[in-house]
């Protein structure tokens, strides 16, 4: 078959199945997981001519992937448990509202800032596992919680796990291809030295996007979950918006300048937490009247998880706020000593603990293997230390400490079925490539990409970041989906005669605006506060700042390339910014009409 269009309408047709059951029909990821399995598996034998090893060794290769996914969700649920039996929750609760009563300013100081920082240290979705439980036991509607946790999973995502999306998947993605070598040789470049340039790129392109993330997030908070559904009241904390989004999107861009791709996400988030929560004590910037969530007997059911927020607290803050927070600063530290490098090998210990992992080579006879199960390097091994430094600096008994571990084990459970169908399906998609068919064609995502291209032609730059969230969609990484597309953007970039570095960076930023709808995220986030099951509810949210984000990258980069002028970039453009002032307006407007929340509600 060598028609490109069919077959990437054939390549689109479990991401598209699995898109219309999650956000059309409103299925759980639990039946709908299994249906976009059947659907690649068909699609597979039948066009791609997998064999069946291939498909069995993938889907043996999917399960193993999704244990380690479940392996982080555990570590960060039975910390949480752990927390709440020993009263720390309720100081870690206590402290933000000293620092304001305001809901919006705890989210951008917990999801924006401390979930960037954690993005940079650990990666893997672990902002998202970390920030949701947290706001959750601040008072937040679960799914609240865990669409903030997501929305965040953008910015810092490209240099997340110490830049492992641009040192792995960018470098890893071109090296070794005659064109890269070729434009290396000609400019007497390392590929490192390449790669660093890219990672430059990509930390322009997230500055200028990132900045109004906190914002969104916000009117996203206040529309979606306010007493009055008002997009307007979030803007009401924009000064304090937009100065959390440049004390980490400034930096951040420092460090990639000047550092590398290691540092952006981690000491950017780091940086801003710092000079925010400091100024946010002194009121800096605060919004006039603190907002709050309505009454929890008018919230909508769909909001609330099977976690009581209220299981979570005692009312009784005795605890200091040094050993409340310790046992997260325990967690960030193991991530930042293993994780940044040292040496020029890298992080000897770092290399050390993941080299300990079971591997299966060359599953049931195919070229597919996994070590995936580092077990004593994933960020939830770092979970457990924490977990069980806790039981001493917190002085915790036998029958809280068995109370812990049943909450997380009955938490866990659900997000493992979820999680054990969804991964399958990923690693089929993705291992449909020339080892493992026999029909010579490309992997499915190369092939739709490739016809995505044949049609944008010369407009390619606009569409590039599409692929990346495409990818990391389907991967649930942007490490990932920097692996399957680099060498293709840099390719596309070249046959078209632009800058090739662009349009990779294009790439890896997409990748990242990716991660806020992958379904294994989705699923994993939700699992740290109960709600599973209603991840189609959450795309449907997340997806809206994920298009401003693809729109704006797209935009930017097509006129970082062809320049100012009457076409595709400078007009997308000019019509996200209208559109974004309009709502700027009309939201404004509309909550000016509304009675202003005075009072918190108490929760």
């Amino acid at each position: 078959m060598e028609n490109l269009a069919l077959l990437s309408l054939l390549a689109l047709a479990p991401i598209l199945t699995i898109g219309v059951l999650l956000v059309g029909f409103r299925w759980p990821a639990i039946k709908a997981m299994p249906v976009g399995y059947v659907v690649v598996v068909i699609i597979g034998f039948a066009v791609w001519r997998m064999s069946f090893a291939s498909v069995a060794a993938s889907t043996v290769q999917g399960i193993l992937i999704a244990l380690s996914i479940l392996y982080i969700v555990f570590g960060a649920l039975l910390l949480l448990a752990t927390l709440s039996e020993s009263g720390a929750v309720d100081t870690i609760r206590t402290g933000f509202t000293s620092i304001s009563a305001d809901r919006r300013v705890q989210v951008i100081i917990i999801a924006w800032l401390f979930g960037a920082f954690i993005e940079g240290a650990a990666g893997f979705g672990t902002p998202a596992a970390v920030a949701a439980p947290l706001l959750l036991a601040l008072g937040f509607p679960a799914m609240a919680a865990v669409m903030s946790g997501l929305i965040i999973q953008s910015t810092p995502v490209s240099f997340g796990a110490a830049g492992t999306p641009i040192l792995v998947g960018v470098t890893e993605g071109l090296r070794g291809a005659g064109p890269v070598n070729t434009l290396l040789s000609e400019r007497g470049l390392e590929l490192a030295q390449y790669a660093d340039g890219i990672a430059v790129r990509v930390a322009t392109l997230h500055a200028v996007a990132g900045s109004l993330i906190p914002l969104i997030l916000a009117c996203m908070l206040t529309g979606f979950f306010g007493q009055n559904r008002s997009f307007g009241e979030g803007l009401g904390v924009w000064k304090f918006a937009l100065f959390a989004a440049f004390s980490m999107t400034v930096p951040y861009l420092f460090f990639a300048a000047t550092l590398g791709p290691e540092f952006p996400a981690l000491l950017g988030g780091l940086v801003g937490l710092f000079i925010v929560v400091f100024a946010a004590r002194r009121g800096f910037l605060m919004p006039d009247e603190p907002w709050d969530f309505g009454p929890r007997s008018e919230w909508e059911d769909d909001w609330m998880g099977n976690v009581d927020p209220d299981s979570l607290t005692s009312g009784n803050a005795t605890m200091s706020t040094v050993r409340a927070w310790s046992p997260y600063l325990i967690v960030a530290l193991l991530l930042v000593i293993t994780r940044i490098p040292v040496t020029a090998e890298g992080n000897p210990l770092g290399n050390y603990l993941s080299g300990i992992a079971p591997v299966w080579n060359n599953i049931f006879g195919t070229e597919i293997s996994d070590d995936s199960l580092a077990i004593f390097y994933l960020p939830g091994f770092m979970f457990l230390v924490a977990v069980l430094i806790t039981y001493v600096i917190h002085g915790m008994g036998p029958a809280q400490i068995a109370r812990s571990w049943r909450t997380a084990g009955r938490q866990v459970f659900g997000a493992a079925f979820a999680l054990l169908l969804a991964l399958p399906m990923v690693r089929v998609f993705i291992n449909s490539s020339e080892e493992f068919n026999a029909s010579g064609l490309a992997s499915m995502p190369l092939t739709l990409a490739e016809g995505v291209a044949s049609l944008a032609g010369s407009t390619w730059p606009f569409f590039a970041p599409i692929i990346g969230a495409l990818g990391a969609f389907v991967a649930g990484s942007n490490t990932v989906s920097n692996l399957t597309f680099s060498l293709f953007q840099f390719g596309t970039a070249s046959n078209i005669g632009v800058t090739e570095s662009v349009v990779v960076a294009a790439q890896a930023v997409g990748g990242a605006a990716g991660n806020m709808i992958t379904v294994h995220n989705v699923v994993a986030a939700s699992a740290t506060v109960g709600l599973l099951g209603r991840e189609g509810a959450l795309i449907r949210k997340t997806i809206l700042p994920m298009t401003y984000y693809l729109l704006l990258a797209g935009s930017l980069t097509f006129i970082w390339i062809y320049g100012l002028g009457f076409n595709l970039g400078t007009i997308g453009l000019l019509v996200l910014i209208g559109i974004l002032v309009a709502l700027a307006v009309v939201g404004r407007r509309s909550a000016k009409r509304r009675r202003p929340q005075h009072q918190r509600t108490p929760v």
